[in-house]
């Protein structure tokens, strides 16, 4: 496996992003208002073609669905949640995703028996970003999620403020998340939350041994 391979690994799409999404087991935090939106993003990883994420947040019947979808000449990805937002935080409700890579991959789902503990990472990155914008944990803290196939990750996360970020979407102001995993502490996660729209991502940088493996960043935004 080259080096271009080894930094994708193990995720077979939405390169860095999906597998790190993290959810919470916390007490929940203080109430922040979801906005439906239409976003797309910019994933750039070296050695690889530039990639668009097209990311959607709507209401429907009561539940709020989340979808990522992604395609490039040699893989393909896609995920989506239904979920409720309740005082206790996100609850998931079903969870579907489908994967290739050079033509190997597979379809994923979750059940709401399976869901009834840990939300999915779609789900989790509302959360995630509800959290940070209303101040839900000021020092370094620990989640876990569920991630595709329904195994528990740890993560740690910690809020770093905000940053003036100059995107082909805007200029924003975005809220930063460092995230990491307590076994590989050389892998690093930054995530640029937009202030008003919970799950919307601003930029999110992947680094690993202190250096820049990837970037997603927005190019256009439509609220909905």
């Amino acid at each position: 496996m080259n080096r271009s391979l080894r930094d994708l690994a193990p995720l077979p799409l939405l390169a860095l992003l999906l597998a790190w999404l993290p959810t919470f087991t916390q007490a929940a935090a203080p109430e922040t208002l979801l906005q439906p939106f239409q976003a797309n993003y910019r994933l750039e990883v070296r050695g690889w073609p530039n990639a668009t994420i097209e990311h959607q947040l709507t209401r429907e019947s009561g539940h709020w669905k989340s979808r990522m979808q992604a395609s490039i000449a040699v893989a393909r990805g896609n995920e989506r949640s239904r979920f409720i937002v309740t005082p206790e935080g996100v609850r998931s409700v079903n969870y579907a995703s489908g994967y290739s890579l050079f033509g190997v991959g597979g379809n994923y789902r979750l059940g709401s028996s399976e869901l009834a503990k840990l939300p999915d990472r779609q789900a989790a990155l509302i959360e995630l970003s509800r959290r940070a914008l209303n101040g839900g944990c000021q020092e370094s803290c620990r989640l876990t999620y569920q991630d595709h196939r329904g195994r528990e990750e740890i993560l740690d996360y910690q809020p770093l403020g905000t940053e003036i970020l100059s995107l082909p979407a805007g200029e924003f102001e975005a809220v930063k998340v460092a995230v990491n995993e307590p076994e590989t502490p050389e892998r690093e996660m930054l995530f640029h939350f937009h202030p008003q729209f919970p799950g919307l991502l601003l930029a999110v940088d992947y680094r690993r041994d202190g250096e820049r493996r990837s970037r997603l960043i927005l190019t256009s935004l439509e609220p909905r």
